[in-house]
């Protein structure tokens, strides 16, 4: 546990050389799956964390049924997803400047707070019987608004919570927590629906924020790893910009999630969709199909939390298999194929997600990590209001296997074209060959290349 040693006073990660390998080592020694967890405020927000996950995932959940029933539409749901990501896509960046200068756990009390009072305000107009669909509309864009600030804050707090060498398993254990909870959340949510309708589910997420706020308030600020916030001034937002363009160990994780979060994550349509018009099911069977794909994603997590290290070139195979298998999936014949099938798919999506974050979360400096995460989680899920309403019209349009399968294919794509760019920046070439007798297939440097001829 740090007791003090500012992260201002450890030197910087070093930024890798994209040229000599397109990978990013994360840590220098591998750590145990669960080392983060014995810093005491990293417990504390892991704790709090595991509680308003489980709250979220209930209201994702129940406000894609409400919305569905209120208006029968697919494209609807779209449309919510889109207000909830369109104030990151249209402000992500300021968000990330102003982490950069305030105090971030001061940040996450007001947001914290702030998210509980929507889940609570949507609970209210749900339970007194005065719900339309634009009262889900605009509280899902409020919530956008707080998340621009709230996501980047969260993210770069990791790093003041356990130091340099426990951030890549933290990032992790923090994927494996809101997937943990997406286990219990849509079920509970599935429950509820069909008990005793979506009200109560809004109302328990609101109360679940209260768990992180009191680990916030608990947290001892002596233990926190300082790091030198960057003062107030002009020209911020273009310095990070400018500081991202730079390094292609940053600027090429970003465009592939990119991709992947328009195009590739849109299973709210999708999922809706298959269960309404495919299966002819209802809230259960919705439930279902997001717990196995957290079940597959919770697995993901803790591998990558076991790994300690994250290299490009498994993001790029792993984008490629996501979106490959999103194709396969949504010409599944049988709905236990399809369900059976959202458990691998969860994992590889998870380990895009994680796999990108601490790359480029350890390729930064801290100074400027809040501005690179917002442009991150900016690029990540903003790109979903432009993703979502299409998706959702293509889907309604053509149906959902046509639907899903345009998602994937994107993103196969978009991978293999990130995957061909880094081998060159690399200067990489395609080798295959055996290894311990079986068929193997990996970019190498061209030296080697040269020394094996």
């Amino acid at each position: 546990m740090s007791t003090g040693n500012g992260a201002d006073s450890a030197p910087a990660p070093a930024t890798p050389d994209p040229t000599a390998h397109p990978e990013t080592a994360t840590a220098a020694r591998k750590p145990s799956m669960f080392s983060s967890l014995k810093v005491r405020n990293y417990r504390l927000f892991f704790t709090g964390q595991v509680v308003s996950n489980t709250g979220t995932w209930m209201q994702r959940i129940a406000q894609d049924w409400l919305v569905l029933s209120l208006t029968g539409s697919v494209t609807a749901v779209g449309i919510t997803t889109a207000l909830q990501w369109l104030p990151m896509l249209l402000f992500g960046l300021y968000g990330g400047v102003l982490v950069d200068r305030l105090p971030k756990r001061r940040i996450l009390l007001f947001t914290q707070s702030a998210m509980g009072l929507t889940g609570v305000a949507l609970a209210v107009l749900t339970l007194t019987g005065h719900v339309q669909v634009w009262h889900v509309y605009a509280t899902a864009f409020i919530l956008g608004l707080v998340t621009v600030v709230d996501n980047p804050a969260r993210q770069a707090f990791v790093s003041e919570m356990v130091g340099p060498d426990q951030l890549a398993n933290a990032v992790s254990l923090n994927s494996a927590n809101f997937q943990s909870a997406r286990l219990v959340g849509p079920a509970v949510a599935g429950v509820l629906i069909t008990a005793v309708g979506s009200g109560y589910a809004f109302l328990l997420n609101g109360l679940s924020f209260l768990a992180p706020i009191v680990g916030l308030l608990l947290m001892r600020n002596a233990d926190l790893h300082k790091v030198e916030r960057a003062p107030r001034g002009k020209g911020q937002l273009k310095e990070g910009l400018r500081y991202v363009a730079g390094r292609p160990e940053l600027v090429w994780p970003i465009v592939l999630v990119g991709f992947i979060g328009t195009f590739g994550f849109n299973f709210p349509i999708w999922l809706s969709a298959f269960v309404t018009d495919v299966y002819h099911a209802g809230p259960s069977t919705y439930g279902l199909f997001n717990t196995l794909m957290a079940a597959g994603s919770l697995v993901g997590a803790l591998l990558a939390a076991r790994r300690g290290a994250s290299r490009l070139r498994l993001l790029v195979a792993a984008a490629l298999a996501f979106g490959l298998l999103e194709v396969v999936a949504a010409f599944a014949p049988s709905f236990w194929l399809f369900a059976m099938l959202l458990v691998p798919m969860g994992m590889l999506g998870l380990t895009v997600n994680v796999t990108a974050n601490s790359s480029v979360q350890m390729a930064t400096e801290p100074a400027m990590r809040g501005r690179v995460m917002a442009l991150f989680m900016m690029v990540f899920t903003g790109g979903t209001p432009l993703g979502a309403p299409l998706v959702g019209w293509v889907t309604d349009t053509y149906g959902a296997r046509v639907g899903f399968a345009a998602g994937g294919l994107v993103a196969a794509v978009a991978a293999a074209a990130v995957g061909l760019v880094l081998a060159r920046v690399g200067d990489l070439r395609l080798k295959v060959g055996l290894h311990h007798g079986h068929p193997r297939v990996r970019f190498v440097p061209r030296e080697q290349m040269a020394v094996a001829a």
